[in-house]
């Protein structure tokens, strides 16, 4: 009866967790999820903005195959030197690590540490209520806002900066955060890319709801969409690519109308300096660009400041390390082969991994299944060679040995009538626990617990 442990319970941890039960190849398989948090959902829970009801209903698929009578949940469990992945080896037949890319990629640039300067993922992990998030002050003070980057995280941002109480109040968004944005007088946000539109990373749907926000008005410059040979000859561009331009043109096309808040585009603009004043960041310099005729830019030498008091990174993430797993520094990735976990060149036997921390932090949430039917195909290609290992019982005693006090799913759902509790004495519907006490509290409090 193999039991295999999934490290991850995100995306790719959940569809890993699923295409092993389904596999059908191995009889009677026996899955631990195990997180570092009590939760589980990764990014779903913790990097979905707020109100983005329709993304975040994905939890209910995730949450149908951990109650599979053949998962179990086990939050809580951090992987590291009490826990070794070689201890975790002699617990399971098999390990598949799917932790994801935890870290943000740097600008690399003078200034960027400066206060006021912070990661788009602290940002996000602060309204998303994420337990190791901190309230830095964020928009204290600011009334400009720079984003850089031109993705679907920096529209998330974005679109937070502009939002008002009114309309946050609804999501789970923690009610620190609420009363903190509600309160903002950021009016201005600049979202700026280094290349045109053409080659912007947003998606269409994420870019349209921009424009829905009340009281806010969308500027861009006619003069940089038009630097883009893409945004001249759309017609020659994919099909999403092209509908991304078609609605910079109409936002272009349309008069400004003096609205409370302004949402500024801009493109062809490449950070080379966050600016400061008194120790706290006063702006960004940037050097124009101009398209190099091979799908990248090239500096021009002229120059641009955006005063602003809050700037936020957005321009990818990157994978960590992980203690006792192989790593490979400059892709930011754990070396393999079809998923397979490869050791000074050679497959480590029993150890395979899945999504970002397998493959780099590319695609969208689907793209994480056949991402992890390619790994669970390997584990299951070699289940030959490992099912007959004797274990010595069940692994969850073996967690508990290392220090572990594993949040099984009661636990969680524990948590879950807690924020529901929560939210209705705000007047509101579920509000997200967002520190680890207050969790763990509500988690220890379930039956048998």
């Amino acid at each position: 009866m193999p039991h295999i442990a999934v490290v991850g319970s995100g995306p790719s941890g959940v569809y890993t967790a699923q295409s092993l039960v389904r596999q059908g190849s191995l009889p009677d398989v026996r899955v631990d999820v195990l997180d570092r948090l009590p939760c589980p959902y990764g990014l779903v829970r913790y990097g979905v903005a707020p109100d983005h009801e329709k993304i975040k209903s994905l939890q209910n698929n995730l949450r149908t195959v951990l109650q599979d009578d053949g998962v179990r949940f086990l939050g809580g469990v951090e992987i590291g030197p009490a826990l070794p992945p070689a201890k975790l080896l002699e617990l399971y037949h098999a390990v598949v690590y799917c932790v994801g890319a935890a870290a943000d990629r740097r600008l690399g640039i003078l200034g960027e540490d400066l206060p006021g300067s912070w990661s788009a993922t602290d940002f996000v992990a602060w309204y998303s209520a994420h337990p190791d998030a901190r309230d830095d002050g964020f928009v204290h003070g600011a009334r400009t806002a720079v984003t850089i980057g031109v993705g679907n995280v920096a529209v998330d941002v974005t679109r937070m900066l502009a939002r008002g109480a009114a309309e946050l109040a609804p999501t789970d968004m923690p009610q620190a955060a609420l009363g903190t944005l509600g309160a903002s007088e950021v009016r201005d946000v600049y979202m700026v890319g280094r290349r045109g539109p053409s080659q912007a990373r947003f998606t269409t749907k994420e870019l349209r709801e921009l424009a829905t926000l009340p009281e806010t008005e969308i500027v861009l410059d006619e003069a940089e969409l038009a630097l883009d040979p893409g945004y001249r000859e759309p017609a020659a561009l994919p099909a999403a690519v092209r509908r991304n331009v078609e609605v910079l043109r109409g936002w272009a096309a349309l008069p400004r109308r003096g609205a409370a808040r302004r949402i500024h585009l801009r493109f062809f603009l490449r950070p080379v300096e966050i600016t400061g004043d008194r120790g706290r960041v006063a702006g960004v310099r940037f050097e124009r660009t101009r398209p190099d005729g091979r799908g990248g830019v090239t500096g021009t030498g002229e120059y641009e400041d955006i005063g602003a008091q809050l700037v936020l990174r957005s321009v990818g993430y990157r994978g960590v390390p992980l203690e006792g797993l192989p790593f490979d520094a400059e892709r930011g990735t754990v070396p393999h082969t079809a998923g397979r976990v490869l050791r000074g060149g050679l497959v480590s036997p029993g150890e395979y991994v899945a999504g970002w921390i397998k493959r780099g932090p590319t695609g969208v949430i689907g793209t994480n299944r056949p991402c992890a039917k390619e790994t669970v195909t390997s584990l299951v290609e070699d289940a030959p060679a490992f099912v007959r290992k004797d274990l010595a019982g069940d692994p969850l005693a073996g967690l508990v040995a290392a220090g572990a006090r594993p949040v099984e799913w009661d636990g969680w759902r524990a948590i879950e009538l807690a924020e529901a509790a929560l939210g209705r004495s705000l007047g509101r519907g579920s509000v997200k626990i967002p520190d680890w006490a207050g969790l763990l509290s509500a988690a220890r409090g379930a039956p048998g617990a």
